[in-house]
């Protein structure tokens, strides 16, 4: 199995198409979803809470099947994929993570969503960003891909997702603005490095933990509150700095 299969295999995706071609990501209905179910539920116990039971209140059956599918392609849905178990365990552990949390396994599943990471992340906190600027980020490689009413309407998506995990802020007026930080981000982050194959120093200089925009000691800092927590294992000694995730296996 080749490298990115393996990434298939834990939950990651790749392509050019994502959710956010039709919906942000989604938080208010991901967290009224999670918050009916105990951690072990399965796909269909949430496909149940929203196409049959409606807990998420959409007007049509349609609307619901809709709304589940893009849940799906953007989190996964269920404890057979690796990566959404981890992140239903640390969804668990602190609320003020959650919506970082959120738009980061946003951003491991949706292609889509990945092609606006670089230009969020080169603005300076207070920086102003117009839509008009998302647009041209989606269309920079294939300037035909897409009409102007898709780039607009994915453009509006994806700064609504950056906007809900607190990189933006703003309703018509988009400023960059600094996301709350804990250590059930940084963990998910080191995991996501360990997933593709790094270790030690190398978790911390990933873009996974760069989207966090720690510098290097709050960023062992925050790892160390995760091994206080029992989440991780974390030593740090001459230099040498050793993670690891008994809690959670890539091999299974």
């Amino acid at each position: 199995m080749n490298e990115q299969s393996l990434l298939i295999t834990l939950g990651f995706k790749f392509g050019k198409n994502g959710a956010h071609s039709a919906r942000s990501m989604m938080l208010a209905e991901l967290s009224t979803l999670l918050a009916a179910r105990p951690l072990d539920a399965t796909r269909a116990d949430y496909q149940q809470d929203v196409e049959q039971f409606n807990l998420l209140h959409k007007s049509s059956d349609n609307a619901r099947k809709l709304t589940f599918r893009h849940l799906v392609d953007l989190y996964g849905m269920s404890p057979d994929i690796p990566l959404f178990r981890v992140f239903r365990q640390l969804w668990e552990l602190s609320e003020e993570a959650q919506p970082l949390l959120a738009l980061q396994m946003a951003l491991v599943r949706d292609p889509l969503l990945r092609l606006s990471w670089p230009l969020i992340q080169g603005l300076q906190p207070g920086e102003p960003l117009a839509r008009e600027q998302v647009e041209a980020c989606l269309s920079q490689e294939e300037p035909t891909r897409f009409s102007p009413a898709s780039l607009k309407s994915f453009a509006q998506n994806i700064n609504g997702s950056w906007t809900q995990a607190g990189f933006l802020q703003g309703k018509t007026r988009k400023v960059r603005s600094q996301p709350k930080v804990n250590y059930v981000n940084a963990t998910f982050a080191l995991f996501l490095g360990h997933c593709e194959g790094l270790s030690g120093q190398g978790l911390f200089n990933t873009p996974w933990f760069a989207l966090l925009q720690q510098d290097k000691a709050v960023g062992y800092e925050l790892a160390y509150m995760a091994s206080l927590h029992g989440v991780i294992t974390y030593k740090q000694a001459s230099g040498v700095v050793e993670v690891r995730f008994p809690n959670w296996s890539i091999t299974e």
